[in-house]
């Protein structure tokens, strides 16, 4: 696993804001959130109530209390809503609040309130740039208002005095490093997000891609079943007893519509118009049509229209009293129309009961469902007039077997009709399922690691910045002042140490902690023993809130209670040097334990912060894996829909026409030109069930499932290549095969199929007979798969006779000569 620097990080934080964040980055940020206000009202909280304790006045304790207390109040009330935070601009004025009363406070607190007032100004502007990342500016101007606050207090509490430099410089180090290390540590998760991402993206184009072959196989093994094997034994018989066939093309209909798109893909409503029965005998309808095609329109409403008029004309028979109708349909403004008129006895419409399903099911139902309408006229004594209207737009059509249960339903019903196994669907996901352990894994190390590079640059810049300027300040007041020089050198070469790997993206081996956590714990002991016990935790002691940041990116990948224990033996140390030398004062007490707090206190709370990364990583990765099964089904969804918009673009057109004609007696079997016609489908239901073969040449592959098909009709058939083969897209092959499929379909002695492969283009001829039911031009490709001729596609046909010759070629474009070989 390859693992980032230190570089990497700020050319990742670097990135556009306009970038969403991820799983983990977000929860990151909503984490940070809630760990400022906690942190900064229980630090206010503790750090108040000694500064109180310590108050030098008892006069003004009270007052302060009620100050302090405001303080508190102001961001109890930030605490309070975390999961339903208060709109933006209370919640800087309850954060302004809060460091301007804390600020005030000052001058009430006595001699003593300098250092509760900083440690609880320092804990908020830190917390301040965490609570506010997003918006970093707010951030700093609160820090900025914190810092004017204890200038405030500070000239208020020393009237005549101007403000100290020293805690205005310290807030303006605090906001730096918790800006810097917030950045770091974001950076980690970003760079964890967008590497799972990239993971999670090549997962799902596989998950798709399988998804999509197992779905097609399922789809496909459906028309083998039904559809093609009916058509192809129609196109062989002759003589046969066709009495099975009316239901099964019925049946095969129903299947063939659970195929995703099929309801959005356009058939023409004139030719099923043409299949509609009218009965025979005395139960017949002698049906006047009157039809102004071709009618295109979508396959769904075609269908519904279709069936509704069928039900129509048996109400004709059965309640009108009359043999005689009239069908009409044509276009008008946009939309199709169609009316069935006859002149019976008429009945009311509204008395009907709704028990009686054949108007309200079969004929009003069915377009409804589809987004039409329909409107029935009658009235006794009057006729009946039924007039279905489809207008032209967008409407919802939800696609059988993809969208919803009750496509769901359908397309297994209709699989289990025939026999077939219904389309898969895997489980999904469920929400408590763990996450993958190699994602939560890996953005836990990214945090950890962003949070040990932060606690490095932390110590590093107080090491530097300030603990150097304190011991050679104070030089003097060291017994020996060489014992803590020796300290401080230790802590450098201890930091150097762990740097090593850090910045080169690896963890601190073991025994590189292990030394380092040692001589963290022996400069503690150094440092407390060679300072005065009433120096220890103030501006002499350099080492008191220093060592813990040393200690944090040591143990950071340990558990809590491991940097707590060290946290304890480094307080512990300076509270026995303390206790050796007598029973402290209360205000010394309150002091140290002030000082404990804004320093150990705070540091403590990183590293139960840090603790807390490993169960962010495993709700982040479970929120990231939630997420990722949705980008997934979206996926699935719309490349399925589209390769089955590509693939049963044709089918749709010509072979559901001849399964309604074969199903309601429109057309018969006896007849040759639908024999024909049979035999075409058959043909382009065998090109399409290889277009998915995996195969060195797919387009051989595709021409050979024609021959196959013409070869059970009993046809010689010759297929001879020439020059080397080459790659050719899907859609092209299409064009390329689908004359030949044509050509082949009517054929019924002998063919040849000629494929020739040159450097700049690719031909495939067929010589075989001229059907009886038309020819094969551009125009009926073109018109088959309801789209325009490609004009990269060029068919030439030519007859002679009974005979015809059809060539389609194909001019490859440069990029795609280059690539092919000679």
């Amino acid at each position: 696993m390859r693992h980032w620097g230190y570089g990497a990080c700020a050319k990742v934080f670097a990135a556009t804001p306009k970038e969403a964040p991820g799983a983990g980055e977000r929860l990151l940020i909503r984490t940070l959130e809630r760990y400022g206000v906690r942190l900064r009202f229980t630090v206010a909280g503790v750090c108040g109530a000694l500064g109180v304790v310590s108050a030098g006045s008892a006069g003004a304790a009270p007052a302060a209390t009620c100050l302090l207390l405001s303080a508190l109040l102001a961001c109890g009330l930030c605490l309070r809503p975390l999961r339903r935070p208060v709109p933006l601009a209370p919640r800087w004025a309850l954060d302004a609040a809060f460091v301007m009363l804390v600020g005030l406070s000052q001058p009430l607190l006595g001699d003593g309130a300098d250092p509760t007032v900083e440690a609880i100004i320092g804990i908020a502007v830190i917390t301040f740039q965490h609570e506010w990342a997003t918006r970093p500016a707010v951030g700093l101007a609160l820090a900025g208002l914190g810092a004017a606050a204890s200038a405030l207090g500070d000239v208020l509490s020393s009237p005549g005095h101007g403000p100290e430099a020293a805690p205005l410089v310290a807030v303006l180090v605090e906001v730096s490093l918790s800006r810097a290390a917030h950045v770091i540590v974001r950076s980690r998760a970003r760079a964890a997000d967008r590497s799972a991402a990239s993971r999670a993206a090549s997962r799902r184009e596989a998950d798709v891609a399988a998804a999509r072959r197992a779905t097609e196989r399922e789809y496909l093994a459906t028309l083998h079943d039904t559809a093609a094997a009916t058509l192809l034994m129609v196109s062989q018989g002759d003589g046969r007893d066709w009495s099975w066939l009316p239901l099964r093309a019925r049946q095969d209909l129903e299947a063939l519509s659970t195929l995703p798109g099929f309801e959005t893909e356009n058939v023409d409503l004139a030719a099923l118009l043409g299949c509609v029965p009218q009965g025979v005998g005395r139960a017949g309808v002698r049906l006047e049509s009157r039809v102004n095609g071709p009618l295109t329109i979508p396959s769904g409403p075609g269908l519904a229209i279709f069936n509704g008029v069928r039900e129509a004309v048996t109400n004709v028979a059965r309640h009108s009293g009359v043999r005689d109708a009239e069908l009409r349909a044509w276009a008008e403004g946009g939309g199709v129309f169609v009316e069935l008129s006859d002149a019976g006895r008429g009945f009311v419409p509204e008395a009907v009961s709704v028990r009686r399903r054949g108007l309200s099911g079969s004929v009003v139902g069915r377009m409804r469902a589809v987004g039409g309408s329909v409107s029935i006229a009658s009235r006794p004594g009057a006729g009946t007039r039924v007039r279905w209207c489809w207008p032209d737009g967008p409407r919802d059509v939800r696609t059988p077997g993809i969208d919803g249960p009750s496509g769901a339903r359908q397309a297994v019903g209709a699989a289990e009709l025939r026999g077939a196994s219904p389309p898969r669907r895997s489980p999904p996901r469920s929400a408590t399922e763990s996450p993958p352990t190699a994602v939560v894994r890996f953005l836990h190390g990214q945090l950890l690691h962003g949070a040990q590079l932060a606690a490095l640059m932390i110590s590093l810049v107080a090491q530097f910045g300030v603990s150097l300027g304190q011991l050679t300040a104070y030089q003097g007041v060291y017994r020996p002042a060489w014992a803590q020089t020796a300290a401080y050198v230790c802590l450098v070469a201890v930091a150097a140490v762990a740097a090593l790997p850090l910045l080169r993206g690896r963890r601190i081996p073991p025994v590189v902690r292990r030394l380092g956590v040692s001589a963290v714990l022996a400069v503690s002991a150094v440092c407390a023993f060679t300072l005065a016990p009433e120096r220890l935790t103030g501006a002499q002691d350099w080492a008191f809130g220093l060592l813990g940041w040393h200690a944090l990116y040591l143990l950071a990948d340990q558990p809590v209670r491991t940097f707590a224990a060290f946290l304890g033996a480094h307080v512990g140390i300076s509270l026995l040097v303390v206790l050796l030398a007598g029973a402290p004062t209360v205000a010394r007490s309150a002091a140290m334990g002030v000082a404990t707090v804004s320093d150990i206190g705070f540091q403590l709370s990183v590293g139960v912060l840090v603790g807390l990364f490993h169960g962010m990583a495993s709700t982040a990765g479970d929120e990231a894996a939630r997420e990722e099964e949705l980008r997934t089904r979206e996926r699935l969804h719309e490349e399925t829909q589209r390769d089955h918009r590509e693939r049963y673009r044709a089918l749709t057109a010509t072979t559901v026409p001849l399964l309604v004609g074969l199903g309601h007696g429109a057309l018969s079997p006896h007849d040759k030109a639908v024999r024909l016609r049979c035999g075409v489908e058959a043909a382009r239901l065998r090109r399409l069930f290889a277009e998915g073969d995996a195969v060195s040449d797919p387009l051989l592959n595709e021409l050979r499932a024609c021959v196959e098909v013409t070869e059970h009709q009993g046809v010689t058939v010759s297929l001879a290549v020439r020059g080397r083969p080459g790659e050719v897209p899907v859609e092209v092959r299409r064009e390329l095969v689908d004359p030949v499929a044509v050509v082949l379909g009517r054929t019924r002695s002998t063919a040849r199929v000629t494929v020739v492969w040159t450097s700049r283009a690719v031909h495939v001829s067929v010589v075989g007979e001229d059907g009886d039911d038309g020819g094969c031009d551009p125009t009926e490709v073109a018109r088959a798969r309801g789209r325009a001729a490609d004009a990269e596609v060029t068919v030439v046909r030519t007859t002679r006779g009974s005979g015809v010759w059809v060539t389609a070629g194909w001019q490859r474009p440069e990029r795609v000569r280059e690539l092919t070989p000679t």
